[in-house]
């Protein structure tokens, strides 16, 4: 093996890598909305109740370093929208859950519509921008039609 062809391959391992990170970065932020629908019961989290019109439901652990900002940005949205619940549930010492819900990173983000069922996924930190969009889309859907 010579040494340009050496070159070349590294190059050709090193684009291949840098160009997976960037779309995994990319997919992160990205809203998931094909999922499976299943009505999430509070109980089986551990809450009273979910939100009269949506709930920004997160999934943490303790050693998740992005989760406390999700966490504060979640829970701005809840207090800026009427009838939003933001619910956060630490996976840590509940393997159960991460595995019901397909947890395979923290933090995890689901925005549940007024019945419970599953109408939007993020996986990593999601941006605000995106949470809001995902709202607006939702609530605009629940508002019955005008005549």
């Amino acid at each position: 093996m010579t040494l340009a062809s050496a070159l070349i391959g590294l190059t050709a391992l090193l684009v291949v890598t840098v160009a997976l990170g960037v779309f995994l970065q990319w997919r992160q932020n990205r809203p998931q909305r094909h999922i499976a629908h299943e009505v999430v019961e509070p109980a089986r989290l551990g809450a009273d109740s979910l939100g009269e019109t949506a709930t920004l439901l997160q999934f943490s652990t303790e050693l998740c370093s992005r989760c406390p900002g999700v966490h504060r940005t979640l829970s701005a949205l809840a207090e800026g929208y009427e009838g939003v619940r933001h619910l956060d549930i630490d996976v840590t010492h509940r393997p159960d859950i991460a595995k019901h819900f397909h947890v395979m990173q923290t933090p995890t983000t689901l925005i549940l519509d007024k019945s419970g069922v599953i109408q939007t996924r993020f996986g990593g930190a999601p941006s605000r921008g995106v949470v809001e969009l995902e709202l607006a889309r939702l609530l605009s859907e629940a508002e019955p039609a005008r005549a």
